[in-house]
């Protein structure tokens, strides 16, 4: 038996602790990498609680977060072994189910997408819905990213295909903002603070506001699955107490932000978050505390309203047969919940 083994068990015995009930939950994985696309933006708040409050150091995890311009790219490294897990839409855990891949939501992060469609100051006039876009430069994150399905799904709604407009990425940062600024792109499918400081300068006229639970019901039907935490189901059944560590840190992130001022979510996040201006990243965060999850739960309701946008515009989607029981795990949650909800 290998010697650090035998010093855990002779630990656990001092402590008056089963040897094997503690080492059942012991970490398989102790350093983990997860991919974000858009860290910075406020569908992502969760993780960025989790990490700055010291919640997965809680837990026993180093995580390295990686961010990539959008959900997509986060995606592509997770396929490609470079990150663990991805903190990224529940869409792509459908999307990739009809490419014969299985990745599983653990954690849910959002229960409203936050994706705003904005309309150049200059278009604005021209717009009435989304079929007057035909033909216009739409900015989104990354291509394939959540951003992109919800204009393609908008675009579906009036019987238009998605290459009915031409697609750019644009980031979630200040490349987004200055796109727009700089009439590179005719409307932009993004979410806060992107959205709130080309709300504030005036540069866009919202259109379609999924922040809200009415526009959340005008866009996909009601309940929605929007940021969470993905992985591969092998991943989660090598490293199942890994990644029973990451729900838990998430998890309590969720149940924080559900008594959290945005004074107390300032404090926390890095200041670049929101630069020289944490009055408007106030008024921006009050736009969409609603749609965090209360609990990280996953529902049955908010993955078909998911799946039925997919398969209005995704050729993949709508070829192949879903099994939506395999696309979300709540066990996961289901035990952070016991732990961490009084």
């Amino acid at each position: 038996m290998h010697i650090a083994r035998i010093v855990f068990i002779a630990l656990a015995v001092i402590a008056g602790i089963s040897p094997a009930g503690v080492l059942a939950q012991a970490l398989e994985k102790s350093k983990i990498t997860i991919a974000v696309g858009g860290k910075n933006l406020f569908y992502y708040l969760p993780l960025t609680i989790a990490e700055r409050r010291g919640f997965f150091k809680d837990e026993g995890l180093t995580v390295e977060i990686v961010d990539f311009p959008g959900g997509a790219k986060a995606l592509q490294a997770m396929v490609g072994s470079s990150a663990d897990i991805v903190s990224g839409a529940y869409e792509h855990t459908i999307n990739m189910q009809a490419k014969g891949i299985n990745i599983v939501g653990i954690a849910l992060e959002g229960r409203y997408s936050g994706i705003v469609l904005g309309v150049h100051k200059n278009k604005v006039t021209q717009y009435k819905t989304p079929k007057d876009m035909k033909g216009w430069k739409i900015g989104v994150t990354a291509p394939g990213s959540s951003t992109n399905m919800m204009v393609s799904s908008l675009l579906a709604k009036d019987h238009l295909p998605p290459d009915a407009v031409s697609i750019i990425g644009v980031g979630a940062t200040a490349g987004a903002v200055a796109a727009m600024r700089k009439g590179e792109i005719d409307g932009i499918s993004n979410l806060d603070p992107v959205i709130a400081r080309l709300e504030a300068s005036g540069d866009i006229i919202p259109v379609i506001d999924t922040r809200t639970a009415k526009g959340m019901k005008e866009v996909y039907g009601g309940a929605y699955h929007a940021g969470c935490i993905y992985a591969p189901a092998e991943w989660l059944k090598k490293y199942p107490n890994t990644a029973q560590a990451v729900v838990n840190a998430i998890v309590r992130a969720d149940l924080w932000l559900q008594t959290a001022r945005p004074e107390d979510v300032v404090k926390t996040v890095p200041p670049e978050y929101y630069g020289d201006d944490p009055t408007m990243y106030k008024v921006a965060l009050l736009k969409n505390m609603e749609g965090y999850s209360p609990d990280g739960l996953f529902s049955m309701d908010g993955a078909k309203n998911v799946y039925k946008v997919l398969n209005s515009f995704e050729p993949s989607v709508q070829a192949a047969k879903i099994d939506l029981t395999k696309t979300f795990d709540n066990s996961f949650a289901q035990k952070a919940l016991k732990k961490y909800r009084k």
